[in-house]
């Protein structure tokens, strides 16, 4: 198999591979990517974005992909990208999705792909919301899509709907206690990093406790 050598594809921590940015239409400053995960079971690409289809060549090169994994409805504006790869998501956001995306499968509760993968339904950016964490032996990476994402090095929420209030602060209840060194969501805001090493649990713990308080005070961030 090639490697990404001069390809489109970054590296913005060591063993994950990341697409070329995209500016989110209706927020201009956050820059949105997809991820390429490789693995001996088989490829995966977590989010879908137009990097995709800008970096299709390079994606293939590395071996034909085994899935697309989607975190949340909103990615499908971006409709099918140019690749052959089958994609997955959460079923509570399975029809959303289906109008610009062709879907080959979709995720209920928690559930592993292979033994390196874990699909953890995260509602309250949406209600089918579903957040992956993929052990490649050096990182634990969480990818939590809009659910957590990066705003100006900080961590923040994305409430877009009261009725699912709830279910958000239920989520990052539930997220706070994972294991995990890595957060990589699918935007961030272009003046900071796209995706951020943690030390340990407890700079987890502290970074989303403050995501809870200001969720839990009505705040939509």
């Amino acid at each position: 198999m090639a490697s990404a050598g001069d390809s489109p594809l970054g590296t913005p921590i060591e063993g994950l591979l990341a697409t070329p940015t995209s500016r989110l239409p209706y927020q201009h400053n956050v820059l949105l990517r997809s991820y390429v995960l490789q693995r001996p079971q088989g490829n995966l690409i977590v989010y879908n974005s137009p990097g995709v289809s800008e970096s299709a060549d390079a994606i293939r090169a590395l071996g034909t992909p085994a899935r697309l994994l989607v975190n949340h409805g909103h990615e499908a504006m971006y409709g099918q990208p140019d690749l052959d790869v089958p994609v997955w998501v959460h079923e509570d956001d399975h029809a959303k999705v289906a109008r610009s995306l062709d879907v080959a499968g979709t995720f209920g509760g928690r559930e592993m792909i292979d033994d390196d993968l874990e699909v953890i339904p995260t509602p309250g950016h949406t209600a089918g919301t579903a957040s992956y964490l993929w052990d490649n032996g050096a990182h634990r990476f969480l990818f939590t899509g809009d659910f957590v994402w990066i705003e100006h090095g900080e961590w923040k929420a994305v409430v877009l709907s009261p009725e699912l209030r709830r279910d958000y602060l239920d989520s990052l209840a539930l997220v706070r206690e994972i294991d995990f060194d890595v957060l990589v969501p699918w935007g961030a805001t272009d003046e900071g990093p796209s995706c951020m090493l943690v030390a340990d649990r407890s700079e987890v713990r502290r970074r989303i406790d403050a995501i809870i308080d200001r969720v839990r005070s009505g705040g939509d961030r």
